[in-house]
C-alpha cells in the first residue's frame, strides 16, 4: 500500500501500479503526475464520490478499482479512457450507469453490491465484454444488447430481481460460468437433504487454526468432541460477495447431498454466539492441494497454473472423470455449480480431486426442460476449459477422442454439446482401456 505523503513528495515517479487507501474525499491531482507509467489505480476503501472530469489524462491506465466509496453513479469520465479495460466498483451505492461512461475497451466490468435497476443498451456494444460482475443489486431484466458479446464468459447475476433468464443470454456462445442464485426466477431447492442434516450444538466444537479464508467466510480447524473426531467448520459471512450471498452457498453445499468428489458436509451448526452460519464438514487430507490459482487481471477468466504442472495421462483422466461424474451428480439434484474450474478442486498425486466453493450455485429444475438442458450445457463449457488445461499438461499423447470431447464440450452451439452423464461414460471408457 502506498501513502499519499510519498505521492505528493513524487518518491512514486515511474510507478505502474498505485494503492491508495487513506479515507480519500478527492482524487489527489498529483496522480496526474504518473500519467506516462500508471497502469493500475487502486482506490477502494476511500470515501471518494467522483472522479476529475479529465480522468483520460491517464493514458495508460488499464486498470481502476473503486469499490468500497460512495459513488452513486459510474463515473462518465471512465468512458474517455482509451485503455481501460477492467473496471471495479463494487460496494458502493451506484443507482445510475450512463452510457457515456463504458470505455471502448471494457473487458471486466464489477458493479457488485450497489443499488442498480437499469443498465444501458450500450453495453452490448463493448465487444470485448468478458466478465460481468452485477450480484446484489436491484435489476428486473438485462439490456437485450448484450445478446452482441459474443465473447462474455463469466456472467454474476445472483441476488437480484430477475423473473426469467432471457433466451439469447443462455445461447451465448462463449458463456462458460453462470451464477443467477437469489432471483425469482430460481427454482425452489429441494431440500430433502437439508431436513436430513444434523444440527450440531456450537459447543462440541473446540475450533482449532484457520484454514482458509474466502470471500463467503472462514474455514477452520476443529474438534468434534463427542465423536472426538477432527473436522473442518465453515463459518460464514452475511455481506454478498462477487458470486452472491453465502448462506446461499450453505443452501446449495447442503443440498448438494454425497457424492466421492464433493467434501461430506456432517452437519449444520446451531446455538453459534452470533447466530453465525456454519457447517461442519469433513478435513481433508494434507495431500490434497488445488490445482489452479484464482484467474489475474490479464487472464481475466482463465486459471493459472504453476509452470511446473505436468500430469500423466492417466492422472488426467482421473480427474476429469472425476469431476464429470460430480458435475452430473449436481444436475441430477437441479443445481449448478457456476464455477466450474480448477482453482476449485483439490487433488492429490493419485488423481483423486474433491471439488468446493458452492458461492456460484444456482438451482434449476429437474425437469429435461430447454432451459435446464441450456443452463448444464454451459457448464459443460466450464469442463471443456478445464479439460483443455488438464490436456495440454498431459506428458505424452492425448487421444483424438479426448481432443474432440474438449471441442465438443466447447463448442458455441449450446445445446449440442454433449451431458455430463454422456461424457462420465466416455471418460470411464477411455480410462479403462
Amino acid at each position: 500500500m502506498n501513502t499519499l505523503a510519498q505521492l505528493k513528495a513524487g518518491q512514486l515517479a515511474g510507478a505502474t501500479r498505485l494503492d491508495l487507501c487513506c479515507g480519500l474525499t478527492e482524487f489527489p491531482r498529483e496522480i496526474f503526475e504518473l500519467a506516462d507509467s500508471l497502469e493500475i489505480l487502486n482506490l477502494t476503501g476511500n470515501a471518494l464520490s467522483s472522479l476529475p472530469d479529465d480522468l483520460h489524462r491517464l493514458t495508460r491506465l488499464r486498470v481502476l478499482f473503486c469499490s468500497d466509496n460512495a459513488f452513486t453513479e459510474l463515473p462518465a469520465s471512465l468512458g474517455q479512457c482509451a485503455t481501460l479495460s477492467m473496471i471495479g466498483f463494487k460496494a458502493n451505492q451506484i443507482s445510475h450507469v450512463p452510457a457515456v461512461a463504458l470505455p471502448p475497451q471494457l473487458r471486466w466490468l464489477i458493479l457488485t453490491d450497489n443499488r442498480i435497476s437499469q443498465l444501458p443498451d450500450e453495453l452490448g456494444q463493448r465487444p470485448l465484454l468478458q466478465k460481468l460482475m452485477l450480484a446484489g443489486n436491484r435489476l428486473a431484466q438485462l439490456p437485450e444488447s448484450l445478446a452482441n458479446c459474443q465473447n462474455l464468459e463469466l456472467i454474476r447475476i445472483a441476488a437480484n430481481r430477475l423473473t426469467h433468464l432471457p433466451r439469447w443470454l443462455l445461447a451465448l456462445p462463449s458463456l462458460t460460468w453462470l451464477a443467477y442464485a437469489g432471483n425469482p426466477v430460481e427454482m425452489a431447492a429441494d431440500l430433502t437433504g437439508e431436513d436430513a442434516t444434523p444440527n450440531i450444538p456450537w459447543t462440541e466444537l473446540a475450533l482449532g487454526a484457520v484454514l482458509g479464508e474466502g470471500a463467503s467466510g472462514i474455514i477452520r480447524q476443529a474438534l468434534w468432541k463427542p465423536q472426538s473426531l477432527p473436522v473442518a467448520v465453515k463459518l460464514y459471512k452475511g455481506t454478498i460477495t462477487s458470486d452472491g450471498s453465502p448462506l446461499h452457498e450453505m443452501q446449495a453445499c447442503i443440498a448438494a447431498g454425497l457424492h466421492p468428489n464433493l467434501i461430506k458436509v456432517r452437519g449444520r451448526v446451531v446455538g453459534h454466539p452470533d447466530a453465525q452460519a456454519a457447517l461442519v464438514m469433513d478435513l481433508i487430507e494434507p495431500s490434497y492441494r488445488n490445482l489452479a490459482a484464482l484467474p489475474s487481471l490479464a487472464s481475466c477468466t482463465r486459471d493459472i497454473y504453476a509452470p511446473a504442472t505436468r500430469f500423466s495421462l492417466d492422472v488426467a483422466l482421473r480427474m476429469a472423470r472425476g469431476i464429470a461424474s460430480v458435475a452430473a451428480h449436481l444436475h441430477r439434484h437441479g443445481i449448478t455449480h457456476g464455477d466450474l474450474y480448477g482453482h476449485n478442486i483439490l487433488w492429490n498425486e493419485a488423481g483423486e480431486c474433491l471439488l468446493g466453493d458452492f458461492g456460484a450455485a444456482s438451482f434449476h429444475a429437474k425437469a429435461d426442460t430447454l432451459e435446464t438442458r441450456a443452463l448444464q450445457r454451459i457448464e459443460v463449457r466450464a469442463f471443456g476449459v478445464l479439460l483443455g488445461e488438464l490436456l495440454e499438461r498431459v506428458d505424452g499423447q492425448v487421444s483424438e477422442e479426448l481432443l474432440a470431447l474438449h471441442k465438443n464440450c466447447c463448442q458455441p452451439d449450446v445445446l449440442a454439446r454433449p451431458g455430463f452423464e454422456d461424457i462420465e461414460a466416455l471418460l470411464d471408457s477411455l480410462q479403462h482401456r
